[in-house]
């Protein structure tokens, strides 16, 4: 019943790639973590994502969150910027330097899409809001000619087409550069499609095969990155609004995947009239959905050591990027499992009695022995 495409929590390492090494970059890097994932499935790794700490999975959640809010500040408000800085703090200096350009219409259009996509649920039909206010703002911006920014006056016409495959150009000093932003792709979307799982094992009772499930995600990631596509995983969010309309087989995956291709190939046309504020809006509402901000409350009654962890892989989510999270996450990750395996490892005396005769000796050895006993993994 695991829905699958591309998430929010992706968006900050496509951006990464694509700025860097263009969108044949990206499709190695996804097709390298598609071989991963797949890797990691048949090596049976499935099981150990669980081990990851809470603080961590959280950390990351909640640094991508910020970070996806942050990127949609401009076309929320309408700003004009010639070029947005993809660093944290310099982004956010270039955001307050130019509030004065405040596009009205935009805004407006950006806090209508938000209302809707917040207030369509309590009407209880069975429609996605995001795709209400998407298409709404659509109308209202070409019924009033209103002035923002859309995603044709920014990118042009958008294809429709259904590509051939085409495997990306492939060099050793190519997979070497790449190889630190597979292996981040590849973890995120193992974390991010096993703890959908999970939470849809949790609505509905059931058991998923944690192993399959990335070697299935692998397989998807490999033919993404051949049809031109982005990094996928499970989605949360979509699984479970899956489950919430009855889905409970793979059928419901199945026919996800096929009303976006005909959407693909019908409606693309007119996605370029969407104006970019309404996108904002989605991806903002998404930001606010995705973060676990209880966490945030938490922090004084948590452990010093998973307080310190949730902050400091927070902090080089947002101020650095998630290729370093992830790589000093896993590091914690190693030391936390240390750190807590020492602590429930003790070693506890006690007195046994023997059946060996009392000596009259008070020298030698008597019918008392010291006992110790060790409970937990010997290791330190």
């Amino acid at each position: 019943m695991q829905i699958a495409g591309p998430t929010g929590a992706f968006v900050v390492l496509v951006l990464g790639v694509v700025t860097t090494h263009g969108l044949t970059g990206l499709a190695l890097a996804t097709l390298m973590a598609g071989l991963i994932l797949i890797g990691m499935g048949l090596l049976k790794m499935g099981e150990m994502i669980q081990f990851i700490p809470y603080p961590i999975t959280t950390g990351f959640t909640c640094g991508i969150a910020v970070v996806i809010f942050s990127t949609q500040v401009g076309d929320f408000l309408g700003l004009s910027l010639a070029t947005v800085p993809s660093e944290f703090l310099e982004k956010w200096m270039v955001y307050l330097e130019n509030l004065h350009t405040v596009n009205p219409a935009a805004l407006a259009l950006g806090i209508f899409s938000v209302g809707i996509i917040v207030l369509w649920p309590r009407l209880q039909i069975k429609l996605p809001g995001t795709l209400v206010a998407i298409v709404g703002s659509t109308v209202l911006a070409l019924v009033f000619s209103l002035p923002v920014e859309t995603i044709g006056s920014r990118f042009g016409e958008i294809s429709g087409n259904f590509s051939a495959p085409v495997f990306p150009p492939v060099s050793l000093g190519l997979i070497r550069v790449l190889l630190p932003s597979a292996v981040a792709i590849a973890l995120l979307g193992a974390i991010e499609s096993l703890l959908s799982a999970v939470v849809a094992d949790g609505m509905t009772g059931g058991n998923h095969r944690s192993n399959m499930e990335l070697v299935a995600q692998g397989t998807a990631n490999v033919f993404s990155a051949l049809l031109g596509g982005i990094p996928v995983t499970g989605a949360i969010a979509r699984t479970a609004a899956n489950v919430k309309n009855g889905g409970r087989t793979p059928v419901a995956g199945i026919v996800h995947a096929l009303v976006l291709l005909l959407m693909m190939l019908v409606l693309m046309p007119y996605v370029r009239f969407i104006p970019m504020a309404s996108l904002a809006a989605v991806l903002v509402v998404v930001a606010w959905n995705m973060g676990e901000w209880e966490q945030f409350g938490e922090l004084s009654r948590a452990p010093r050591s998973d307080a310190l962890v949730f902050l400091l892989t927070f902090g080089l989510t947002v101020i650095f990027d998630l290729v370093i999270a992830i790589e000093v996450g896993m590091a914690l990750t190693a030391f936390l499992f240390m750190k807590r395996m020492s602590e429930v490892t003790d070693v506890l005396p006690r007195e046994e009695e023997t059946d060996r005769e009392e000596s009259p000796d008070p020298q030698k050895p008597g019918n008392r022995l010291a006992v110790y006993e060790i409970n937990g993994p010997f290791f330190f």
